[in-house]
C-alpha cells in the first residue's frame, strides 16, 4: 500500500503542494488530473523520493520511502516522467535492459533471465521490431512506448506515469493503456498516473485525485469525481458530463465555440 500523509512541498521558498494526504491499495490505478501548475508532476517527483517533502510522509507498505534504500525502492517503484529524454546512441533493447539495473548483480551482468523479461517488455510494448534500431533514430512516440518497455523490464510493485500518452496517436494511446490496465490486473501492480485527458482518466482509473493550487479538491471514483459541477470549479469550463454508453464511465462532451458560461459565443453576443 501506498500512502501519502498531509504532504506539503515545493521549490525553494515556493510551496506547490499543500496538505495532500491520499492512499493507493495495491492493484489500484489511481489517476492524478487538474490544470497546469496545480501540483501534478510535483506530487510524482515527491512519491518517487525525488522531491523531499517539506512536511509530511510518504509510505511503502507501512515504511517512510527516506529508510528505503535508492536499490530497494528502485525494484519496487518504476516512474516514467513527462520530460524523460535519452540523446546517446543506445539501441531500443539496450535501454530496455536499463529497467534491469536495480535487478543487477554486484558485477552489473545481465544474466538470460533479464534479457528474457526485457524481450518481453518490449513485445508487451510493441517495440520489439525497434529492438536494434538506436533511440536517437525513431519517433517520439516509438520512444515513449520504449520509455514504457523500460519501466516494465523494472518489474515494479508500484508504476509512476506521468502523462504516459503524450505523443502517442489514438491507436497507441488506448494499446499503451489496455496494457497498463491488464499488467495493473494481472499482477496487483499500483499504478498513479497523470492525466490530461480528462475521458481516458475516467475509463481507466479506479480512483481520481483532483489538485488544485495545490491542494486536494477531490478523491474518488470517476463517476464520483468527474461532474460538470468539478469542472467548472477547477478548470472554468461548463461542460455536460454523461455516461459513455459503451462502458456507462463518465464522458465529457466537448462542444466547439461555447464559452466558460456554457454559452455559445454566438448566443453571448446575441443581444436578445
Amino acid at each position: 500500500m501506498l500512502s501519502i500523509e498531509n504532504i506539503s512541498a515545493g521549490y525553494d521558498a515556493k510551496v506547490v503542494l499543500r496538505d495532500v494526504t491520499m492512499k493507493a491499495d495495491a492493484g489500484d490505478f489511481v489517476g492524478l488530473i487538474g490544470p497546469n501548475g496545480s501540483g501534478k508532476t510535483t506530487l510524482l517527483r515527491v512519491i518517487s523520493n525525488i522531491l523531499p517533502p517539506k512536511k509530511g510522509h510518504v509510505l511503502l507498505d507501512g515504511t517512510k520511502l527516506q529508510k528505503i534504500s535508492r536499490r530497494k525502492l528502485a525494484k519496487s517503484m518504476a516512474c516514467l516522467s513527462q520530460n524523460l529524454s535519452l540523446d546517446l546512441p543506445f539501441t531500443v533493447r539496450e535501454v530496455t535492459l536499463m529497467g534491469r539495473t536495480a535487478h543487477l548483480s554486484r558485477i552489473g551482468t545481465e544474466t538470460h533471465r533479464d534479457m528474457e523479461i526485457a524481450e518481453e517488455a518490449m513485445v508487451l510494448a510493441d517495440v520489439s521490431h525497434l529492438a536494434d534500431r538506436l533511440i536517437t533514430e525513431i519517433s517520439g512516440g516509438e520512444r515513449q512506448r520504449v520509455f514504457i518497455a523500460m519501466c516494465l523490464a523494472q518489474e515494479p510493485a508500484v508504476l509512476l506515469l506521468d502523462e504516459p500518452t503524450s505523443h502517442l496517436d489514438i491507436a497507441h494511446q488506448l494499446s499503451a493503456l489496455d496494457l497498463i490496465r491488464k499488467l495493473n490486473r494481472k499482477n496487483s501492480m499500483t499504478v498513479i498516473a497523470v492525466f490530461h485527458d480528462l475521458n481516458l482518466a475516467g475509463e481507466y482509473c479506479d480512483k481520481i485525485l483532483v489538485l488544485d493550487d495545490g491542494h486536494v479538491e477531490s478523491f474518488g471514483s470517476p463517476e464520483n469525481v468527474l461532474t460538470s459541477d468539478m469542472i467548472l470549479k477547477v478548470y472554468g469550463v461548463k461542460v455536460p458530463v454523461e455516461r459513455n454508453p459503451v462502458s456507462n464511465k463518465p464522458h465529457i462532451i466537448l462542444t466547439a465555440d461555447m464559452n466558460h458560461s456554457g454559452n455559445t459565443k454566438r448566443e453571448a453576443c446575441d443581444p436578445d
